[in-house]
């Protein structure tokens, strides 16, 4: 099994080494990078307008990490009077090790839906919450916390920020290197790897590999785009892609 990894750096060269690691070949073709978010700038002004037991939602690592350098480049900390939130395990542990805050998080599949399950946030009606996002993310978070009653505000963290190849030329190199697997984290990144490859090289082998996502969701849209050997991960975390590729090599 050879398999094209589509995760931005650091994470999908992270996730090669390990796999080549075990013995299993990989390699890396990242579709999306990250930059610094339009609205970043703004974050301390939007934390000081929350109160105790106000809510802050992460909804990835990516946030975090330029919200937290951002904090930092100021010169303040992050409030410790806040409920923190995140969409996963990932995102929940990637803050306490740059803050020391503990961060409550969904069990199982990490996605807005079952953030919006925890009881603390069904019953939050006079709150305010500040979700920290990236560029074109998702707004299930923000719609649902508004019909709750929630006084709901955002910041653009970062950005993705896609990367240019020549279809042509990537359909080829990754047909010699005899790519039958693929891993994809996002809808973005799915659509942007869908319509790089030229059409014919979509149809008679594109489609025809085994693809690896890490939501329901993200299946729902492979397999409208023709997937039909799908495998959800529970998460994008590398071990958990991990032992996924090697449970099904």
């Amino acid at each position: 099994m050879n398999i094209l990894i589509t995760r931005p750096s650091p994470y999908g060269e992270q996730l090669v080494n390990k796999l080549l690691s075990f013995g299993i070949f990989a390699y890396h073709l990242p579709l999306i990078y990250f930059s610094a978010g339009k609205t970043l700038s703004s974050l301390e002004q939007q934390l000081n307008l929350l109160s105790k037991g106000d809510f802050l939602c992460i909804v990835s690592q990516h946030a975090i990490k330029y919200a937290h350098r951002q904090l930092l480049n100021v010169g303040i900390s992050w409030p410790t009077k806040l409920s923190y939130y995140a969409i996963g395990y990932t995102t929940s542990i990637k803050m306490y090790k740059l803050s020391g805050i503990l961060v409550k998080y969904p069990i199982g599949q990490a996605s807005s839906e079952n953030l919006l399950r925890l009881p603390e946030l069904m019953y939050s009606d006079g709150k305010r919450a500040l979700i920290l996002r990236g560029n074109n993310g998702r707004t299930i978070l923000d719609d649902t916390l508004e019909k709750r009653g929630v006084l709901v505000s955002s910041c653009e963290c970062y950005r993705r920020q896609l990367l240019q190849y020549n279809g042509e030329e990537e359909s080829h190199k990754l047909l010699e290197l005899n790519i039958t697997t693929v891993v994809v984290t996002s809808g973005e990144i799915l659509k942007q790897l869908y319509y790089l490859v030229p059409q014919f090289y979509r149809t008679s082998w594109l489609i025809q590999c085994k693809l690896v996502v890490v939501s329901p969701r993200l299946a729902k849209l492979a397999k409208y785009l023709g997937w039909k050997n799908i495998i959800i991960a529970q998460s994008a975390h590398n071990d958990v892609l991990t032992h996924v590729l090697i449970k099904n090599s």
